[in-house]
């Protein structure tokens, strides 16, 4: 079968495809947007974190058309990394969606143009009852930047697509200056790894959160004898426990050695069964903790090819033990 040809203006010029040329630019364009934002990051930056941070309430963010799309964004983002956000579209709000600001909340509105109609009745609502009004725009002296309380200004910078109309550069700035919020407010917050992982219990975030004490077996679970125990007793524990291995405890109840399929194959032999635990237990055996991540467990044992962990607590006392399926089934990989 022949393949179809490109249309001509995606046929390769020289070395570089005239499509290839396209992206290459837009993202240099863009690039140079993002850098110029960075630079421009001053003091009205520092206190849209603060009110953020101050805020009792909710964040409500909104915005008209791409820019709507991009506010959609940031109140996720700022959702998912501690901080209860929520959008409201500019226009529904004019009918009855304003119900949904209160005070105590702050409002975040984007618009380049900083002129969009629709937004009116939600500022002139949060000057009516005194709600914090962050703006994000591109002019400061625009309806919006006058009337915001903290004003977030974009700088000038050339949109990617070459008739300089399409939002592209300013929305890609926006987008990253609500994830630059998020990331400045969670670090002001101490939000942690364990918050993180309530807020993203699904996917692959959190499957490389999840701790070893989440998808452990219990200490009724772990197989455990002795180093006096019969290797008779021993092998009997092992066997009704089905994790392919004894651990042998001290008289303080600490993990002195542990005993595996193995240790019992290389010490086959007519004594084996006359021997005691502690003669043929393998010393110092790998542990980990019950606050270690999952992801850190099955590293360890298939760096070790072994199949089975013991879980100590700080003073090397079994609390738990983990298997390598016991990962698998929780999706860690």
């Amino acid at each position: 079968m022949n393949a179809t040809p490109l249309p001509k203006d995606q046929q390769e010029t020289g070395t570089e495809s005239a499509a290839l040329r396209a992206g290459r630019r837009a993202l240099a364009i863009e690039a140079a947007g993002l850098e110029a934002l960075a630079r421009a990051l001053d003091g009205a930056f520092e206190q849209a974190v603060e009110a953020l941070a101050g805020t009792r309430g909710r964040v409500v963010v909104s915005g008209m058309g791409k820019s709507g799309h991009v506010a959609r964004k940031i109140a996720a983002t700022l959702a998912s990394t501690g901080k209860p956000a929520f959008f409201v579209h500019p226009a529904e709000a004019s009918h009855g969606d304003l119900g949904m600001i209160a005070t105590g909340d702050a409002v975040i509105c984007l618009s380049f143009s900083g002129d969009t109609a629709e937004l009116a009745d939600i500022v002139n609502y949060c000057k009516r009852f005194t709600i914090p009004l962050i703006g994000v725009v591109g002019r400061a002296e625009s309806a919006l930047g006058r009337a915001a309380d903290i004003v977030l200004l974009l700088p000038a910078a050339t949109e990617a697509c070459p008739m300089g109309l399409a939002p592209t550069t300013s929305t890609t700035m926006m987008l990253a200056l609500g994830d630059a919020l998020a990331v400045a407010l969670l670090e002001r917050q101490g939000f942690s790894r364990d918050q993180f992982r309530i807020f993203h219990p699904g996917g692959k975030l959190g499957q490389r959160l999840i701790r070893v004490g989440d998808i452990m077996h219990d200490a009724s679970a772990v197989p455990l004898v002795v180093p006096d125990a019969a290797m008779t007793d021993a092998i009997l524990v092992m066997t009704q426990k089905s994790f392919g291995c004894v651990g042998v405890v001290d008289e303080a109840g600490r993990l002195a050695g542990i005993i595996t399929d193995g240790d019992l194959r290389r010490h086959m032999g007519e004594r084996l069964l006359m021997r005691l635990a502690g003669d043929v237990m393998t010393r110092h055996p790998q542990t980990i903790g019950p606050d270690a991540l999952a992801q850190e467990a099955l590293a360890r044992m298939n760096g070790r090819n072994i199949t089975s962990l013991f879980v100590t607590d700080r003073d090397g006392r079994p609390v738990g033990i983990l298997h390598i399926h016991d990962c698998l089934r929780a999706g860690v990989a």
